[in-house]
């Protein structure tokens, strides 16, 4: 009979137990799921929205504007060639935006809406080199800029020639064109391509690298297919203003041939 109770009460406390431990343990806290929204139409037409690609008649609607503005692209003819590439590297530069010589939208934009730039100086015909902006301009005697260039100048890196440690400078004043030479000239640093001398070895002249940055050893370099004509435009006499930041100081004295 005992026995019997016992039992009754060990499978009373089973059937319990497990209600008893329920009710006592702290219930875990359940973090919500977190469902990730799907992005928003807006969002999506804002990441797949791109510029409209540049038609062949836009092309050369920016090659006539370039024209237009002095910025020099050899015969306006729909093709975009290394004069269009280098007349756009020089808009790029002159308006401050970034040197890729690829025709965007913003650049198209851009264009069509620019004024042709204004001279450092007018006055009589001359030349002027802007060493920030790294572009030449050809100035009448209206005070017009008629052609426009992109140029690499003097470095500012230091080389030795002919056993001369120098300074690759092209350095700001006023200087002439005092000669000129057709076709190569051969110097100790290199060939340069209908070079215009302005002082001693230091020239404008045609290269075949004109990066957009300052890159020579002191001349100004131009694009090759614009020194010839540039050679005859620029007589012997005219002026020319390098300035840096609008600003001109007196001539410096190079020596020796660069390029």
């Amino acid at each position: 009979m005992k026995f019997r109770t016992l039992i009754t009460s060990i499978v009373a406390l089973g059937t319990l137990l497990p209600a008893f431990i329920a009710i006592e343990t702290p219930a875990q806290s359940v973090r919500p799921r977190q469902v990730k929204s799907a992005p928003s139409q807006e969002s999506s037409n804002k990441k797949k929205a791109r510029p409209r690609p540049l038609t062949a008649k836009e092309h050369r609607a920016a090659e006539s504007r370039l024209s237009e503005l002095g910025y020099w692209t050899g015969p306006v003819d729909g093709r975009w060639d290394t004069a269009s590439y280098h007349a756009l590297i020089a808009f790029q530069k002159v308006e401050g935006l970034k040197r890729t010589g690829r025709l965007t939208r913003a650049d198209y934009d851009r264009l069509m809406l620019a004024e042709r730039p204004a001279p450092f100086e007018t006055g009589d015909e001359h030349i002027e080199v802007d060493l920030v902006r790294q572009v030449l301009f050809l100035v009448d005697e209206s005070g017009t800029v008629t052609r426009i260039l992109p140029v690499s100048t003097g470095s500012g890196k230091l080389f030795t020639s002919q056993g001369v440690r120098r300074e690759a400078r092209t350095w700001p004043g006023r200087y002439k064109i005092r000669t000129r030479i057709a076709g190569w000239k051969k110097g100790p640093l290199g060939r340069m391509y209908y070079p215009n001398y302005f002082m001693w070895g230091t020239a404008i002249h045609g290269y075949p690298s004109v990066p957009t940055r300052p890159a020579s050893h002191g001349c100004v370099r131009i694009p090759m297919f614009a020194a010839k004509p540039f050679s005859r435009m620029a007589k012997i006499g005219m002026d020319v203003i390098i300035h840096r930041d609008g600003v001109t100081i007196p001539n410096a004295v190079i020596a020796g041939e660069d390029k």
